[in-house]
């Protein structure tokens, strides 16, 4: 695969596509769902001379040429929310990451008990 083949594919994949989903229409109601998207795409290809071994295991003198490339992308798309239509009124409904929120509270607690714990060493030393 060249580099402008990987590249051209990152561009396709991070598209405003990727962002808002197709709208769901119901009842009178009709939803878009949204999505943070981030991503990030990297190639490249270089060549050069390669010194062929000779018959007795040393430098020949005649170089050969070589080359390589590589390159790849990456994608990352979470839930956003989404804008729920209703007639002429347009809401947004955030997504609740009930995973993100658990693991803020509990990281919060126990640097709660770290200080806690700090405070109390440093009043019974007195």
């Amino acid at each position: 695969m060249k580099v402008e083949e990987i590249m051209e594919q990152a561009r396709d994949t991070i598209t405003v596509k990727r962002v808002f989903g197709e709208p769901y229409a119901k009842n009178g109601t009709t939803i878009i769902p949204v999505a943070s998207v981030m991503g990030g795409a990297g190639a490249g290809e270089g060549g050069g001379p390669m010194p062929m071994p000779g018959a007795d295991g040393e430098a020949g003198t005649a170089p050969a040429m070589a080359s390589g490339m590589g390159g790849g992308f990456g994608v990352r798309a979470t839930p956003a929310g989404a804008y729920v239509i209703h007639g002429d009124e347009v809401v947004w409904q955030p997504a609740i990451d009930v995973t993100r929120i658990e693991v803020m509270n509990r990281a919060i607690a126990i640097v709660g008990i770290l200080v806690v714990g700090s405070i109390l060493r440093a009043l019974l030393r007195r």
